[in-house]
């Protein structure tokens, strides 16, 4: 009889230290659950890794010479105000225009500075899955490098097309309107921006919560 009651003891005692077990993986893992990828990216951006160079890249990337060719819509922007493109011009299937009314019609491969016509080989509107009209920062370098909605492209093909294509660098010479008055360049230096691009890749291309 008290070899029993010791057992009932003992066993009594393990469920007590099964439960507390439990709760304590329970707890671990709902707060492991809980933790954002926000937070991921917070840990991520310790004062040992400077947002500088994302900052410049940005600045540069939504200022009105890169989002008038990224709309949210069908229609491409331009001019300082962003305004919907003159004369009813529409992206068409393959983003160049419609047949016959294509982008390449009045946009050469350089400016035009009697008419006011900027140029650039390949001139374009981004494909839709590119729009970066009206989201923020975070939302397009997001987009920018999601490979389901960049082409498939890799870190090292990103870095080519930013700092190499030359409708991208069209931005620090975008001459000048109809009137005459330059066009407003973007508000980092090319040199400086191309540098903080490759930075920003080279260290993981880590994109900062806000």
């Amino acid at each position: 009889m008290i070899i029993c009651l010791a057992n009932r003891r003992d066993m009594k005692s393990i469920n007590i230290l099964y439960v507390v077990i439990f709760l304590a993986i329970g707890i671990l893992s709902f707060s492991f659950a809980n933790q954002s990828g926000e937070d991921y990216a917070d840990e991520a951006l310790t004062s040992d890794t400077s947002t500088e160079p994302f900052d410049k890249m940005m600045s540069v990337l939504m200022h009105k010479r890169c989002v008038n060719c990224h709309p949210a819509g069908d229609i491409p922007l331009q001019g300082e105000d962003s305004h919907l493109h003159n004369f009813d011009i529409k992206r068409g299937q393959k983003d160049h225009g419609l047949a016959g009314y294509q982008c390449g019609t009045c946009h050469q491969e350089e400016n035009n500075d009697y008419s006011g016509v900027p140029g650039a080989p390949e001139w374009a509107v981004a494909p839709k899955e590119m729009a970066w009209e009206g989201k923020t920062r975070v939302e397009i370098a997001t987009q920018m490098m999601d490979p389901a909605r960049n082409g498939n492209r890799s870190h090292a093909e990103i870095l080519k097309h930013l700092t190499e294509h030359k409708l991208v660098l069209w931005a620090w010479d975008p001459g000048v309107d109809a009137e005459g008055t330059p066009r407003e360049k973007p508000p980092v230096p090319k040199d400086e921006y191309i540098a903080a691009v490759k930075e920003w890749i080279d260290a993981g291309a880590v994109i900062p919560v806000k």
